[in-house]
Parts: structure tokens; sequence; C-alpha cells
């Protein structure tokens, strides 16, 4: 939150720059992160939770029907707070299906629909669906054959924009990033050389010299 606050006070963000804020589905996080991009005029707000079964059964002890649950209930609030406060700039709206790789693929499928349907996004405002390698526990082609999957089952489209989030555990995210993009998808969330949470990830600058 403070260091968001920094970049508006020190007017620090580029007119042709969006700030992407990430939250996980819990209200009080989602309330606190909304307050954070208050005046800046492009951004991308993220909600997430993680659809694996492995976490589904260890960590949050519940079926597929409640973690759905939690996404749709940040996504709702998401939306309401979206009008009620009349955001001023323009605003875009992303699902992360956290651990997408560990998860039910049907299961995926059915709870990205579930957002997206609470979003109604189009054409002319498109949502971001982010489906991540969180734990690369494949090898790249797999992940690929999965997000062509998805590309080819998501209902409409042209109403979303498919993101890819690599991570580097096999030390193959860059691989698995192009391939991803081969696949089908339109967006590539990286770092520069690499340098990000826990194993690292996609080393965006590498990627593009590739493409």
């Amino acid at each position: 939150f403070d260091f968001v606050r920094q970049l508006v006070a020190r007017k620090l963000i580029p007119d042709d720059v969006y700030i992407q804020v990430i939250t996980q589905c819990r209200e009080e996080q989602i309330l606190k992160t909304y307050e954070a991009i208050e005046d800046i005029p492009r951004v991308i707000f993220n909600i997430y939770n993680s659809i694996s079964t492995l976490q589904r059964d260890v960590v949050f002890h519940k079926d597929q029907g409640a973690v759905k649950h939690i996404a749709l209930n940040a996504a709702k609030l998401v939306q309401k707070l979206r009008w009620e406060r009349e955001f001023p700039g323009e605003f875009i709206l992303e699902y992360t299906a956290e651990s997408f790789t560990g998860a039910d693929m049907k299961f995926a499928l059915d709870i990205c629909e579930a957002v997206k349907d609470i979003w109604q996004p189009g054409p002319h405002n498109r949502m971001i669906i982010n489906l991540p390698a969180t734990v690369e526990g494949h090898t790249p082609n797999v992940y690929a054959d999965m997000i062509e999957w998805m590309g080819t089952h998501l209902r409409d489209r042209d109403s979303f924009t498919l993101s890819v989030h690599p991570h580097n555990d096999r030390g193959t995210g860059v691989a698995a990033t192009e391939l991803a993009l081969l696949a089908g998808a339109d967006r590539v969330e990286g770092t520069l050389f690499g340098n990000g949470e826990r194993t690292g990830n996609a080393d965006i600058l590498t990627a593009a010299y590739n493409m």
C-alpha cells in the first residue's frame, strides 16, 4: 500500500503505464488494495485464489464448491467497489487461478467461467484470465497443452486476454512462456532477468529477445 501511494504522491507513474495490483480473495485485502489505487489513471486489479487439488485438500480442507465460492464472493466485491466508488480511469479486471497447473482442468474452466459471468467482459472491456504455473511441475509442452485447452474451451474468446505466469522450478520458465504463447496465450507476467518470487519467474527479457 505504502509503495503504491508513494508512486502517486511523487508522480512516478508514466502516462502510458498500467499499475497492476494483486490481492488474495479476502475482503479486507481487497478493500485496502482498492484504497491504494485512488487517483491512478490506469489500473489492472488482480484477485487470486488457489485452485490446486493438493492445496484445496491439505491447506483449505474445502471441496470444489467452497473454493469456487471464495472466488465468486471476491469477484462480486470488486465489481461492487468498481461501480459504487466510480473509478475515474481505465480499470481492467484480472482473475488469477493460482496453482492452475495443479488443478483439475474442468474445475479450472468452471471457476474462470463463473468469475467471467460476474464481471461480464466484452470485446471492448476485456478482462484478463491468468493461468499460472505457480509451481512448475510439468515440462513446457504440457503447460502449453493446458493453456491451449483452456483457450479453446473458454467461452467468448474475444472478451478476455489469456495470460500466463510461469515459474522456474524446473529451470524452464522461458521455454514454458514461449510454448504457451505459441499455444494461444496473449500476455505474459514475468520479471526482469527472472528475479522474482520463490524459485524465480520467467525472464521476460530473454523471452522477448527469443520471440
